[in-house]
């Protein structure tokens, strides 16, 4: 363990020497890239060092905890220390657990209304404004890529990306079924309703993690339809690409750039290749049951919003929260934070079983 924190400190102050470097400060992706990395190390080289730290004391402590004069403070000492060195090292074990490298790139949010009807279509649009509003809170930059709305302002699909990094690990836990129970404004006789919609959270696929060969591709230009004034409805900008060895359609038509349209569909179809790939490995490996809070499976029912009770109950965890109009307007801080301390959780789990089985 000692040898382990010995080596990240090091890495941590080369990063630091590396900073300094004019060599390095002249080439700017690798300034960033290093940049990025001493950052990410920041917290956890701290905690090493209150750790180093408070054992240094500890040891210093025990040598005096018989000394007539000083035995008292020393014993004093520890009785402080070591309940202190206990909570410094459940920190680093949770520090220390191996990260997605996903987790920090953008983020493809796709809902699609599910069973309900136009129930299901505004309770799709209602989604849709929590977690966008939830990825303003964070710092991230939105913009929707594709959007087919409904009569009464509902959406039957909508797409969006969400830029800056860590936004894929920020609404990972998003992923899933989502189901609502209240009265609908259609329904007349004060019925209760449950309607569903579903939640996709991809990061999104560079070129360099899915090849497409242009082959495969069968792309379509058209005039662009439905809200965004008369300056979209005047140029075929509207893009379909189909990719014929899987069957997907992915259409963009936000912007009123053909080419940015297209970029932008080629952008969804790698990160949904790439779901498919990372599903098909999860297949795999069923049995383990480490990655089930953030797998996102689209058949996976994760919450229930109850209007009656006002109430928000998310499955994977059993976290429930009556605060239903807050969770709504964007605040999910305490969902995702129960959800990603019981992933970490259980991640500690499985490493523990399988050291023990090793």
């Amino acid at each position: 363990m000692l040898e382990k924190l010995e080596s990240l400190e090091a890495e941590y102050q080369a990063l630091e020497r590396q900073l300094a470097d004019p060599a390095v400060l002249a080439n700017q992706s690798e300034y960033q890239r290093i940049s990025k990395r001493y950052a990410e190390m920041g917290h956890l080289v701290e905690t090493i060092r209150s750790y180093k730290e408070a054992l240094t004391h500890l040891a210093e402590a025990r040598e005096l905890q018989f000394d007539p004069e000083l035995g008292e403070m020393a014993r004093a000492d520890i009785a402080a220390l070591e309940p202190r060195i206990r909570e410094l090292e459940a920190e680093l074990e949770l520090l220390l657990l191996p990260k997605d490298p996903l987790d920090e790139k953008n983020a493809i949010v796709e809902i699609r209304a599910g069973t309900g009807g136009e129930e299901a279509a505004l309770f799709a649009a209602e989604l849709r404004d929590m977690i966008m509003e939830y990825a303003k809170q964070g710092g991230y930059r939105v913009e929707v890529l594709d959007t087919s709305l409904t009569d009464l302002g509902g959406v039957s699909k909508v797409v969006f990306e969400v830029s800056g990094p860590g936004a894929y690990g920020y609404l990972k836990y998003e992923a899933g079924v989502h189901r609502v129970q209240r009265v609908p404004a259609t329904e007349t006789q004060g019925r209760i309703h449950t309607s569903t919609a579903t939640v996709a959270v991809m990061p999104e696929a560079e070129e360099v993690d899915v090849q497409i060969d242009p082959a495969d591709l069968e792309i379509t230009v058209s005039r662009a339809s439905g809200p965004g004034g008369q300056g979209v409805n005047t140029t075929d900008s509207a893009v379909q690409v189909l990719h014929k060895p899987t069957g997907m359609i992915v259409s963009c038509m936000e912007s009123r750039s053909q080419i940015k349209n297209k970029e932008k569909a080629l952008s969804i179809l790698r990160s949904r290749l790439l779901e498919m790939k990372r599903a098909e490995e999860a297949a795999r490996r069923r049995e383990d049951r480490l990655a089930q809070i953030g797998a996102g499976e689209r058949s996976e029912k994760i919450r229930t919003y109850n209007f009656p009770q006002s109430r928000v109950t998310d499955h994977r965890i059993g976290f429930t929260t009556h605060d239903l109009e807050g969770v709504l307007a964007g605040d999910l801080s305490k969902l995702h934070e129960a959800l990603r301390k019981a992933d970490q959780e259980r991640q500690l789990e499985a490493l523990s079983t399988a050291s023990k089985t090793a």
